[in-house]
């Protein structure tokens, strides 16, 4: 018998071992959960309270048969819908599906109400418990029907605010492309401005959003970790081939940037969704020049490089091409939770691309750090994160 044969005989042994104590714990806890669902030891705990409920609103809908309502339920036990009123008023109802909603379940609720067109609406649900639930619509407007037309027009408006601007910013590359050591060291400086503007933009909305949705979904632990998860993915995907620089770089500005727009995208499409989205043109413009300085930021790593035409293509594609895709999912399948989500990942692909840009920054002065203190790049951060909160205060309602 050789040494290799014996060894592995006596790992045999171990292996199973092992894998036993695996197992056990999982048989462990499976019997304390039949337990306590079979004994039910908290019932010396009940004193006669309601079980404690919740219900989030994340979807409304109004058309010529009424008003429907995309409600998830919460709390400790399954919640039942007993009544609805609108207005103070008792209407009948029918829930899709239909009896008790679990923990987490989402349903329709159709009312066959009248409702008139540009006055306010108040929507009242009432679980058995007693317990009730408001719902205000502020203005009553038909919600448009989801067609391929309107797809369409979204489309073309997701263009002209998401993939227009960042391809009139990168159109500044040639005039840019000369920049001396200080110019290079501005422009770095202001991408840096925008980025960090963009990182608290999309952190506030984020837990805006997170707040508004249902408590199950934990908004402002979600908001953390996935922003988090984004940031380590990133940076792990970034590093895989050393540090990124030139069009990997400007890659990955584009990618922060762009599922910032999704988020932004998604909240619009959900605007479109409920009718409520009175995009004028004055507002559509603002949102076009808040994104030509993207555009900009996105070239201030490729001015000591030539990149084809076709990278350029793709970096205005990765950058604004998910505002239509935000616009589209957000009118089809609005809900908080989801614009929350996408903003949480471009938060953290954001925070990872601003390091990224600042240690290019400090490899293109050979490691220097009190370049960071100088006029230039104080300066330049200055200026990014100025000219993005006034352009911001065009695209605020």
């Amino acid at each position: 018998m050789t040494d290799e044969t014996a060894s592995s005989q006596a790992a045999s042994p171990s292996r199973r071992a092992a894998l036993l104590w695996t197992v056990i714990p999982f048989l462990v806890l499976a019997a304390a959960i039949a337990w306590l669902f079979g004994t039910n030891p908290l019932r010396s705990f009940e004193n006669g309270a309601p079980p404690v409920e919740n219900l989030t609103y994340e979807r409304t809908t109004l058309d010529g048969g009424g008003v429907r309502l995309l409600v998830r339920a919460g709390g400790s036990e399954p919640l039942k819908i007993a009544q609805v009123q609108v207005d103070a008023a008792y209407w009948q109802f029918t829930l899709d599906p239909p009896g008790p909603l679990p923990r987490g379940q989402s349903a329709w609720i159709s009312i066959p109400f009248p409702w008139v067109l540009g006055e306010a609406h108040r929507v009242t649900v009432v679980t058995s418990t007693g317990a009730t639930f408001e719902h205000e619509i502020p203005v009553a407007v038909p919600t448009p029907e989801v067609t391929s037309n309107g797809l369409r027009s979204q489309a073309i408006l997701g263009a002209f605010v998401g993939i227009l601007p960042v391809a009139i910013g990168l159109m500044f590359y040639p005039a840019l492309r000369g920049a001396g050591l200080s110019a290079m060291r501005f422009l770095l400086a202001v991408t840096v401005g925008l980025l960090a503007f963009l990182l608290v933009d999309a952190v506030a909305e984020a837990f805006e959003l997170a707040g508004a949705s249902a408590p199950v979904f934990q908004g402002g632990a979600m908001v953390v970790f996935a922003a988090a998860a984004s940031f380590l993915l990133l940076m792990a995907v970034s590093r895989r081939g050393g540090r990124p620089s030139g069009v990997a770089l400007a890659t990955y500005i584009a990618i922060g940037i762009g599922l910032h727009n999704m988020g932004e995208g998604l909240a619009i499409g959900g605007a479109f969704a409920a009718g409520s989205a009175g995009l004028g043109t004055f507002l559509v413009m603002g949102f076009t020049l808040h994104n030509i300085t993207e555009g900009i930021g996105i070239a201030a790593p490729l001015l000591k490089i030539r990149p084809t035409f076709r990278q350029f293509v793709l970096l205005t594609l990765i950058a604004g091409g998910p505002a239509v895709l935000g616009m589209w999912i957000g009118s089809l399948a609005y809900a908080p939770h989801w614009s929350a989500l996408a903003l949480a990942i471009g938060a953290g692909a954001i925070l990872q691309v601003i390091i990224e840009v600042t240690l290019f920054m400090l490899r293109n002065d050979e490691d220097r750090t009190d370049i960071l203190f100088s006029k230039e790049v104080l300066g330049g951060f200055a200026l990014g994160i100025a000219v993005m909160y006034v352009t911001a205060m065009l695209v605020k309602i």
